[in-house]
């Protein structure tokens, strides 16, 4: 995953998306970033990138200007060669005092219909391109009163059913590319513990409603694990075991909270050790694999 700080040059970007390329030429990497359009953008004009409108300044502009808006940007993207765009927000505008969403013009609208109709073009773009896309945040950032880069986040007086009709809407049509989870707690799905679980560690929502409820039978991923709202409450064990064992299927990790070089051998080893005592845990590794491959190999096509 690529953030700004990582790009110094469009140059500099190809190149090393070729070398990751290059060491996988039989099952093509997820190379990632966030770009959205707006400003939520890692290849931005600093490094010669055309800019794309935010998601509120698109729905502004109709729907006829939408696919060439995105079609233009995820060719650009394919273009350096990444293979995944963590977009689009589906996340209903529905807090206009909202510190992620509303206040960043991140989402298309405060309607479920305005927000699916939107996000088909954003995803329709990015597969023309050859790309993979993430439908985020499930399930649903819009209504709440605080940012989960800082610390935890409560929707369970805020959040509507409402805002899982843009999944509804999309698995029904046959989206299988990602799914991002949110840091997102919610009294009414934690299930009997007594652990505060966000939606990312909650086998209620991941399993529960995104899976068996909504039907998604694509890949889950979660927002970045070193948030505030993860790292403030579970220590990195705990919080690779609960997710993988809440049904996660990619564990996505920044590396900037704590920056070090070992940190994806410190996350091997808790998942092997933990997949040789439990064998349920080493099924649910294995089934996520699965998935990953099936869309891995739909990359560029």
């Amino acid at each position: 995953m690529y953030l700004k700080t990582n790009v110094k040059s469009l140059k500099a970007v190809q190149a090393m998306n070729a070398a990751f390329q290059s060491a996988s030429p039989g099952l093509p990497p997820f190379l990632t970033l966030d770009q959205e359009g707006g400003l939520v953008e890692r290849l931005t004009k600093a490094v010669g990138f055309p800019e794309t409108p935010s998601a509120a300044d698109v729905a502004a502009k109709g729907i006829e200007n939408a696919r060439a808006t995105y079609n233009k940007m995820a060719a650009g993207i394919a273009d350096v060669g990444f293979t995944v765009n963590f977009g689009p927000v589906v996340d209903l505008n529905r807090n206009k005092n909202n510190q992620i969403i509303a206040k960043f013009g991140r989402a298309y609208g405060s309607g479920a219909n305005t927000v699916t109709i939107f996000a088909e073009q954003f995803i329709a773009a990015h597969h023309q391109a050859g790309l993979v896309a993430s439908l985020k945040h499930f399930p649903g950032h819009g209504s709440s009163t605080a940012d989960s880069h800082e610390g935890f986040v409560d929707i369970s007086n805020t959040w509507d059913p409402v805002e899982l009709e843009p999944y509804r809407a999309l698995f029904a049509q046959g989206y299988q590319d990602f799914v991002m989870v949110g840091h997102l707690y919610h009294k009414d799905y934690v299930g009997s513990g007594k652990v505060k679980l966000p939606a990312s560690l909650s086998p209620e929502w991941i399993t529960g409603v995104l899976r068996e409820q909504l039907g998604f039978n694509g890949v889950v991923i979660s927002d970045d694990l070193e948030m505030g709202a993860i790292r403030e409450h579970f220590d990195l064990e705990e919080t690779v075991i609960r997710a993988v064992g809440a049904g996660m299927d990619v564990l996505l990790f920044s590396n900037t909270a704590k920056a070090r070089p070992t940190l994806a051998a410190e996350i091997r080893a808790i998942l092997v050790a933990q997949a040789e005592a439990d064998p349920a845990f080493k099924v649910r590794i294995e089934q996520s694999y699965a998935r990953i491959v099936a869309m891995k190999q739909r990359i560029g096509n």
